[in-house]
């Protein structure tokens, strides 16, 4: 059941992780182009940040806590 959880979680992060990459390019597209939308471009940072916080936080959980 544990290791079905964290196949489960890792799945996720990858899926997490290619589309934080994907919103790289195309906030770097869009970055290119002219007129720049700004709220298009601010939506599309918003998402970025919040897959990242995602990201930090499953591989949180995947990372068992080392006692110092």
């Amino acid at each position: 059941m544990i290791d079905d959880t964290q196949e489960e979680l890792k799945r996720k992060l990858a899926q997490l992780k290619i589309e934080h990459r994907d919103l790289d390019d195309v906030i770097a597209r869009l970055s290119e182009t002219a007129p720049l939308d700004q709220l298009q471009m601010q939506r599309l940072k918003k998402r970025k940040l919040l897959l990242k916080d995602q990201i930090i936080r499953i591989e949180n959980l995947l990372l068992p806590d080392i006692i110092a």
